[in-house]
Protein backbone atom coordinates (compact mmCIF):
# COMPACT_ATOMS: atom_id res chain seq x y z
CA UNK A 1 0.00 0.00 0.00
CA UNK A 2 3.15 2.34 0.17
CA UNK A 3 1.64 4.05 3.27
CA UNK A 4 -1.79 5.41 1.34
CA UNK A 5 -4.55 4.24 2.32
CA UNK A 6 -6.77 2.08 -0.34
CA UNK A 7 -9.44 3.88 -2.05
CA UNK A 8 -7.83 7.79 -0.64
CA UNK A 9 -7.44 10.73 -3.78
CA UNK A 10 -3.36 10.00 -3.50
CA UNK A 11 -4.37 6.10 -4.67
CA UNK A 12 -7.95 5.21 -6.50
CA UNK A 13 -6.56 2.26 -8.05
CA UNK A 14 -8.09 -1.19 -7.32
CA UNK A 15 -6.15 -3.90 -5.47
CA UNK A 16 -4.30 -6.22 -7.09
CA UNK A 17 -4.13 -9.29 -7.00
CA UNK A 18 -6.87 -11.77 -4.77
CA UNK A 19 -9.55 -9.73 -2.82
CA UNK A 20 -8.16 -8.38 0.36
CA UNK A 21 -10.79 -8.52 2.96
CA UNK A 22 -9.23 -5.99 5.04
CA UNK A 23 -9.14 -4.03 1.90
CA UNK A 24 -13.04 -4.38 1.29
CA UNK A 25 -13.79 -3.88 4.22
CA UNK A 26 -12.01 -0.19 4.72
CA UNK A 27 -12.52 0.82 1.02
CA UNK A 28 -16.66 0.11 2.25
CA UNK A 29 -16.72 2.20 5.10
CA UNK A 30 -14.16 4.95 4.04
CA UNK A 31 -16.80 7.93 2.78
CA UNK A 32 -18.22 6.84 6.31
CA UNK A 33 -14.82 7.32 7.80
CA UNK A 34 -13.36 10.27 6.15
CA UNK A 35 -16.73 12.76 7.31
CA UNK A 36 -16.56 11.29 10.64
CA UNK A 37 -12.89 12.53 10.82
CA UNK A 38 -13.49 15.46 8.78
CA UNK A 39 -16.52 16.85 11.74
CA UNK A 40 -13.95 16.03 14.20
CA UNK A 41 -11.73 17.94 12.64
CA UNK A 42 -12.82 20.56 10.28
CA UNK A 43 -9.81 19.97 7.86
CA UNK A 44 -10.71 17.63 4.87
CA UNK A 45 -6.08 17.25 4.87
CA UNK A 46 -6.02 15.80 8.54
CA UNK A 47 -9.09 13.84 7.93
CA UNK A 48 -6.99 11.99 5.05
CA UNK A 49 -4.00 11.87 7.24
CA UNK A 50 -6.39 10.32 9.98
CA UNK A 51 -7.34 7.43 7.53
CA UNK A 52 -3.98 7.06 6.49
CA UNK A 53 -3.17 6.36 10.44
CA UNK A 54 -6.69 4.02 10.62
CA UNK A 55 -5.52 1.99 7.44
CA UNK A 56 -2.20 1.18 8.81
CA UNK A 57 -3.56 0.08 12.18
CA UNK A 58 -6.82 -1.80 10.54
CA UNK A 59 -4.25 -3.52 8.29
CA UNK A 60 -2.41 -5.35 11.16
CA UNK A 61 -6.21 -6.55 13.09
CA UNK A 62 -6.78 -9.99 12.86
CA UNK A 63 -10.38 -10.03 11.41
CA UNK A 64 -10.91 -13.11 12.73
CA UNK A 65 -11.34 -11.43 16.36
CA UNK A 66 -13.85 -8.57 15.03
CA UNK A 67 -17.16 -8.94 15.36
CA UNK A 68 -18.37 -5.48 13.84
CA UNK A 69 -16.05 -4.09 11.14
CA UNK A 70 -17.84 -0.63 10.67
CA UNK A 71 -17.46 -0.33 14.48
CA UNK A 72 -14.13 -1.34 14.64
CA UNK A 73 -12.51 0.74 12.12
CA UNK A 74 -15.16 3.60 13.67
CA UNK A 75 -13.25 3.17 16.85
CA UNK A 76 -9.87 3.73 15.36
CA UNK A 77 -10.63 6.71 13.34
CA UNK A 78 -12.21 8.43 16.35
CA UNK A 79 -9.24 8.07 18.76
CA UNK A 80 -6.75 8.86 15.74
CA UNK A 81 -8.65 11.92 15.38
CA UNK A 82 -9.15 12.93 18.96
CA UNK A 83 -5.21 12.72 19.22
CA UNK A 84 -5.13 14.88 16.54
CA UNK A 85 -7.51 17.42 17.44
CA UNK A 86 -5.29 18.28 20.35
CA UNK A 87 -2.51 18.95 18.55
CA UNK A 88 -4.62 21.15 15.99
CA UNK A 89 -6.01 23.00 18.57
CA UNK A 90 -2.41 24.16 19.64
CA UNK A 91 -1.81 24.70 16.43
CA UNK A 92 -4.66 26.96 16.13
CA UNK A 93 -3.48 29.25 19.46
CA UNK A 94 -0.49 30.27 17.23
CA UNK A 95 -2.94 30.80 13.78
CA UNK A 96 -2.80 34.05 12.06
CA UNK A 97 -6.56 35.79 12.47
CA UNK A 98 -9.68 34.26 12.44
CA UNK A 99 -9.68 30.18 11.85
CA UNK A 100 -12.61 28.60 9.85
CA UNK A 101 -12.80 24.94 8.57
CA UNK A 102 -11.80 23.98 5.33
CA UNK A 103 -14.57 24.19 3.01
CA UNK A 104 -15.09 20.98 0.95
CA UNK A 105 -16.90 20.70 -2.35
CA UNK A 106 -20.28 18.56 -1.86
CA UNK A 107 -22.18 16.26 -4.26
CA UNK A 108 -25.18 17.74 -4.53
CA UNK A 109 -26.91 14.61 -3.18
CA UNK A 110 -25.90 15.37 0.48
CA UNK A 111 -28.67 17.92 0.14
CA UNK A 112 -31.20 14.51 1.07
CA UNK A 113 -29.88 14.08 4.05
CA UNK A 114 -30.54 16.87 5.91
CA UNK A 115 -28.92 16.32 9.23
CA UNK A 116 -25.54 15.14 7.86
CA UNK A 117 -26.08 18.25 5.58
CA UNK A 118 -26.37 20.11 8.23
CA UNK A 119 -23.54 18.67 10.32
CA UNK A 120 -20.71 19.75 8.07
CA UNK A 121 -22.33 22.92 7.44
CA UNK A 122 -19.68 25.98 7.82
CA UNK A 123 -21.59 27.54 10.78
CA UNK A 124 -22.17 23.84 12.68
CA UNK A 125 -18.37 23.21 12.58
CA UNK A 126 -17.99 26.11 13.89
CA UNK A 127 -19.99 25.33 16.71
CA UNK A 128 -18.40 22.48 17.32
CA UNK A 129 -15.12 23.95 17.60
CA UNK A 130 -16.80 25.15 20.59
CA UNK A 131 -16.94 21.85 22.58
CA UNK A 132 -13.91 19.98 24.02
CA UNK A 133 -12.49 17.20 22.27
CA UNK A 134 -13.86 14.65 23.89
CA UNK A 135 -17.55 16.19 23.70
CA UNK A 136 -17.01 16.95 20.17
CA UNK A 137 -16.14 13.30 19.64
CA UNK A 138 -19.26 11.99 21.58
CA UNK A 139 -21.87 14.70 19.67
CA UNK A 140 -21.01 13.50 16.52
CA UNK A 141 -20.52 9.90 17.17
CA UNK A 142 -24.39 10.10 18.51
CA UNK A 143 -25.87 12.79 17.20
CA UNK A 144 -25.08 12.73 13.38
CA UNK A 145 -23.82 9.14 13.46
CA UNK A 146 -26.15 7.14 15.86
CA UNK A 147 -23.47 5.15 17.23
CA UNK A 148 -24.46 3.52 20.41
CA UNK A 149 -23.35 4.45 23.87
CA UNK A 150 -21.10 1.45 24.32
CA UNK A 151 -19.23 1.56 21.37
CA UNK A 152 -18.77 5.54 22.22
CA UNK A 153 -17.47 4.56 25.50
CA UNK A 154 -14.78 2.14 23.50
CA UNK A 155 -14.25 4.68 21.29
CA UNK A 156 -13.12 7.54 24.03
CA UNK A 157 -12.26 5.69 26.69
CA UNK A 158 -14.97 6.61 29.05
CA UNK A 159 -17.80 4.03 30.82
CA UNK A 160 -21.40 4.24 28.74
CA UNK A 161 -22.94 6.13 31.69
CA UNK A 162 -20.01 8.80 31.33
CA UNK A 163 -20.65 8.98 27.56
CA UNK A 164 -24.40 9.35 28.73
CA UNK A 165 -23.84 12.60 30.55
CA UNK A 166 -21.32 13.85 28.28
CA UNK A 167 -23.90 13.57 25.30
CA UNK A 168 -26.50 15.32 27.47
CA UNK A 169 -23.90 18.35 28.15
CA UNK A 170 -22.20 18.36 24.36
CA UNK A 171 -26.13 18.80 23.01
CA UNK A 172 -27.01 20.97 25.33
CA UNK A 173 -24.25 23.60 24.68
CA UNK A 174 -24.55 22.79 20.43
CA UNK A 175 -28.31 23.67 20.46
CA UNK A 176 -27.83 26.84 22.49
CA UNK A 177 -25.34 28.20 19.59
CA UNK A 178 -26.49 26.38 16.28
CA UNK A 179 -28.93 27.86 13.84
CA UNK A 180 -31.86 28.53 15.15
CA UNK A 181 -33.75 26.48 12.61
CA UNK A 182 -33.20 23.86 9.66
CA UNK A 183 -32.53 26.22 6.72
CA UNK A 184 -33.47 24.29 3.20
CA UNK A 185 -30.92 24.73 0.35
CA UNK A 186 -33.10 26.44 -1.78
CA UNK A 187 -33.42 28.88 1.05
CA UNK A 188 -29.75 29.29 1.09
CA UNK A 189 -29.43 29.09 -2.85
CA UNK A 190 -31.99 32.24 -2.88
CA UNK A 191 -30.31 34.34 -0.31
CA UNK A 192 -27.04 33.46 -1.84
CA UNK A 193 -28.22 35.07 -5.44
CA UNK A 194 -29.73 38.13 -3.08
CA UNK A 195 -26.35 38.54 -1.85
CA UNK A 196 -24.53 38.09 -4.69
CA UNK A 197 -26.68 40.44 -6.54
CA UNK A 198 -26.38 43.28 -3.71
CA UNK A 199 -22.13 42.80 -4.21
CA UNK A 200 -22.24 43.32 -7.29
CA UNK A 201 -24.53 46.36 -8.03
CA UNK A 202 -23.22 47.98 -4.57
CA UNK A 203 -26.96 47.99 -3.34
CA UNK A 204 -26.30 49.34 -0.10
CA UNK A 205 -30.23 49.08 1.24
CA UNK A 206 -30.63 45.90 -0.49
CA UNK A 207 -27.71 44.07 1.38
CA UNK A 208 -29.46 45.47 4.51
CA UNK A 209 -32.25 43.97 3.51
CA UNK A 210 -30.41 40.65 3.39
CA UNK A 211 -28.84 41.15 6.73
CA UNK A 212 -29.47 40.67 10.28
CA UNK A 213 -28.65 43.25 12.41
CA UNK A 214 -26.30 41.07 14.42
CA UNK A 215 -24.50 39.90 11.20
CA UNK A 216 -21.01 38.67 11.89
CA UNK A 217 -18.59 38.40 8.65
CA UNK A 218 -15.29 36.53 9.29
CA UNK A 219 -12.70 36.20 6.90
CA UNK A 220 -10.12 33.43 7.09
CA UNK A 221 -6.69 34.24 5.26
CA UNK A 222 -4.59 32.25 7.67
CA UNK A 223 -1.62 35.13 7.18
CA UNK A 224 -0.69 33.94 3.72
CA UNK A 225 -3.19 36.32 2.04
CA UNK A 226 -5.44 39.55 3.37
CA UNK A 227 -8.16 39.14 4.91
CA UNK A 228 -10.14 40.95 8.15
CA UNK A 229 -8.19 40.34 10.82
CA UNK A 230 -10.96 40.18 13.05
CA UNK A 231 -14.77 39.41 13.16
CA UNK A 232 -16.83 42.51 11.49
CA UNK A 233 -20.08 42.74 13.28
CA UNK A 234 -23.36 44.57 12.53
CA UNK A 235 -25.27 44.91 9.12
CA UNK A 236 -24.42 48.79 8.64
CA UNK A 237 -20.61 48.11 8.93
CA UNK A 238 -21.01 44.63 6.84
CA UNK A 239 -22.88 46.23 4.25
CA UNK A 240 -20.67 49.19 4.01
CA UNK A 241 -17.37 47.59 3.55
CA UNK A 242 -19.13 44.95 0.66
CA UNK A 243 -20.51 47.74 -1.24
CA UNK A 244 -17.18 49.53 -1.06
CA UNK A 245 -15.68 47.04 -2.17
CA UNK A 246 -17.08 46.55 -5.44
CA UNK A 247 -14.45 47.49 -7.60
CA UNK A 248 -12.16 44.92 -6.13
CA UNK A 249 -14.17 42.47 -7.15
CA UNK A 250 -15.10 43.94 -10.76
CA UNK A 251 -13.20 40.74 -12.59
CA UNK A 252 -13.94 38.07 -10.07
CA UNK A 253 -16.16 35.78 -11.74
CA UNK A 254 -19.00 34.43 -8.61
CA UNK A 255 -19.25 30.53 -9.66
CA UNK A 256 -22.41 28.22 -7.63
CA UNK A 257 -21.44 25.44 -5.62
CA UNK A 258 -22.25 22.96 -3.27
CA UNK A 259 -19.83 23.73 -0.27
CA UNK A 260 -20.34 21.62 2.79
CA UNK A 261 -23.51 20.25 1.99
CA UNK A 262 -25.04 23.70 0.97
CA UNK A 263 -24.91 26.64 -2.07
CA UNK A 264 -22.17 28.90 -1.87
CA UNK A 265 -19.88 31.07 -4.09
CA UNK A 266 -16.57 29.91 -5.86
CA UNK A 267 -14.89 33.45 -6.33
CA UNK A 268 -12.44 33.12 -9.00
CA UNK A 269 -9.95 34.84 -10.84
CA UNK A 270 -8.07 34.50 -13.61
CA UNK A 271 -8.86 30.93 -13.77
CA UNK A 272 -7.69 30.95 -9.76
CA UNK A 273 -9.57 30.36 -7.03
CA UNK A 274 -9.49 32.86 -4.49
CA UNK A 275 -12.51 32.30 -1.99
CA UNK A 276 -15.03 30.79 -1.01
CA UNK A 277 -18.23 32.49 0.39
CA UNK A 278 -20.70 30.33 2.94
CA UNK A 279 -23.63 31.68 4.55
CA UNK A 280 -25.18 30.99 7.96
CA UNK A 281 -29.34 31.87 7.47
CA UNK A 282 -31.27 32.07 10.76
CA UNK A 283 -34.86 33.44 10.40
CA UNK A 284 -34.62 34.03 6.48
CA UNK A 285 -31.73 36.59 7.42
CA UNK A 286 -27.95 36.36 6.60
CA UNK A 287 -26.67 36.52 10.52
CA UNK A 288 -23.08 35.00 9.28
CA UNK A 289 -20.53 35.46 6.40
CA UNK A 290 -17.93 33.20 6.09
CA UNK A 291 -14.95 33.80 3.70
CA UNK A 292 -12.69 31.33 3.60
CA UNK A 293 -9.50 32.91 1.04
CA UNK A 294 -5.86 30.71 2.95
CA UNK A 295 -5.17 28.99 -0.15
CA UNK A 296 -3.91 25.92 1.66
CA UNK A 297 -7.98 25.19 2.72
CA UNK A 298 -9.16 26.21 -1.17
CA UNK A 299 -6.76 23.12 -2.95
CA UNK A 300 -9.27 20.45 -2.06
CA UNK A 301 -11.83 22.47 -4.80
CA UNK A 302 -11.45 20.60 -7.40
CA UNK A 303 -13.31 17.61 -6.95
CA UNK A 304 -16.61 15.99 -5.14
CA UNK A 305 -16.03 14.72 -1.57
CA UNK A 306 -18.53 11.89 -0.92
CA UNK A 307 -19.81 12.29 2.58
CA UNK A 308 -21.84 9.41 4.34
CA UNK A 309 -23.20 8.20 7.36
Amino acid sequence: MDGTSPGSTEDRTEPQGAPDPATDAFVAHRNLLFTVAYEMLGSAADAEDVLQETWLRWAGVDLATVQNQRAYLVRITTRQALTRLRTLGRRKESYVGPWLPEPLLTTPDIAEDVELADSVSMAMLLVLETLTPTERAVFVLRDVFDVPYNEIAAAVDKNAAAVRQIAHRARNHVAARRPRGTVSAAETRDALNAFQRAVQTGDLQNLLDILAPDVVLVGDGGGKVEAFPVPLVGADKVAGLLSSGRRLLADATFQPAHVNGYPALIVRREDRIEAVIALRIDEGLITGLYTVRNPEKLSNLTEQTTLRR
